[in-house]
């Protein structure tokens, strides 16, 4: 189906909508034709709009048992040439894990939205938090690589969305949407684009009996994503979670089999990790300080960040839009501007931790936990603190 067919179902060009529908919007613009999900409080609501919007542009919408069938159909889908997206909440994203780095290893495109709650286990369900954000990176074991992003409006969930599967399709890779319950039930305005940048994994072109499965180069030479043959395209491909070589056949006792695959998958987003960087800064030119902050807290961060600069302190805003992989070069950049660095998350700590490292600066953890976003004063007021401090955690 064609973009504007496309964006005729989603309705009319400016809406005022919920941040979960715009998710679900994001989707069809992108070309999802595939969504295996289980309910789970606050994402509920995505799995609901594309339950309506999948059939309407000829796509599949599947209920599964759990979230562990979820993104095993996800996964399936994907491999049938289907842009395919799953989305749940910290307890799912938890079951998620290990098909997650099957997805890695097998390098099947897809998006996996994360609109984050309260925990550990069942938590507060419909309270907002930021605190899976360490385990999008490393919750699924081995070594591996991995894309997400922070979105901090309702529009901007919608375009990430979408940007989601442009990286999803262009590396061949598991790419997460980290969101949260705030962001996810908030209303705003919205404006469904008149023109979508639409990327699509790279087809086999090679002649059927030449094509070997995952091996680089056929089309773009140098590069270290295969091209993709689904299944039941004509093209013999072997797919499994075991280490492989290029024919996708287990090979698990050979050294140099292992260490050049495992190099390959990391290093094709690696080596382009200026490209997949986004972010937004504001007040970095003249700033003693830096504000820190991705998602729904970046909103009370900028706020914080004017608010003190209107009573003499010159602070600065740095939001990561990406998180992963982690913006190395311009964190260090910041770390050379300022003197120290604040970091509010919705978590006891978690993104400060590659901030302080690579910042090499002095970094002061503003945790808060319990549902409740940062209120600007009490940014405000951390700000104003004299003396050293490594973890200024008595925010209400």
């Amino acid at each position: 189906m064609e973009l504007e067919e496309r964006k005729n179902v989603l309705g009319p060009k400016v809406q005022f909508e919920q941040g979960d529908i715009a998710c679900a919007y994001g989707a069809v613009l992108a070309g999802c034709t595939f969504f295996g999900g289980y309910p789970i409080t606050p994402a509920t609501e995505i799995a609901e709009a594309m339950s309506r919007l999948m059939p309407k542009i000829g796509g599949v919408y599947i209920q599964m048992e759990d979230e562990i069938g979820s993104i095993s159909a996800v996964i399936g889908a994907s491999w049938t040439g289907a842009k395919a997206m799953t989305a749940t909440s910290g307890p799912g994203f938890s079951l998620m894990m290990e098909n997650i780095g099957y997805a890695c290893m097998t390098e099947t495109p897809c998006v996996i939205v994360n609109v984050q709650r309260s925990g550990p286990s069942t938590g507060q369900p419909t309270m907002a938090a930021q605190g899976d954000m360490l385990q999008a990176r490393w919750g699924t074991h081995g070594d591996h690589a991995v894309i997400a992003f922070s979105p901090n409006s309702v529009q901007e969930i919608m375009d990430l969305t979408v940007h989601s599967f442009n990286m999803a399709e262009k590396y061949r890779t598991p790419v997460m949407l980290m969101t949260d319950a705030d962001v996810g039930h908030m209303r705003e305005k919205i404006v469904i684009p008149d023109e979508v940048e639409i990327v699509n994994r790279t087809p086999a072109t090679i002649e059927k009996g030449e094509y070997v499965p995952f091996r680089t180069g056929y089309t773009h030479k140098g590069s270290l994503i295969p091209e993709f043959a689904p299944f039941g395209s004509g093209y013999r491909t072997y797919v499994t979670g075991l280490t492989h070589d290029e024919r996708g056949f287990p090979v698990t006792d050979n050294v140099k089999v292992h260490t050049r695959l495992i190099n390959r998958i990391v290093e094709k987003i690696g080596k382009d990790r200026e490209k997949i960087t986004m972010y937004e800064e504001k007040y970095m030119n003249d700033c003693d300080i830096a504000v820190v902050s991705y998602g729904i807290t970046s909103r009370s961060a900028l706020t914080a960040v004017e608010m003190a600069r209107e009573e003499g302190i010159k602070a600065g805003y740095f939001r990561m839009i990406s998180v992963w992989p982690f913006p190395v070069k311009q964190i260090k950049e910041v770390g050379e501007r300022v003197k120290r660095i604040y970091v509010p998350e919705m978590n006891l700590g978690q993104m400060v931790h590659p901030i302080r490292e690579y910042s090499c600066r002095e970094t002061v953890s503003l945790p808060k936990i319990g549902g409740e976003v940062h209120q600007p004063r009490e940014i405000v007021s951390a700000l104003k603190e004299i003396g050293t401090i490594y973890v200024k955690s008595n925010i209400s």
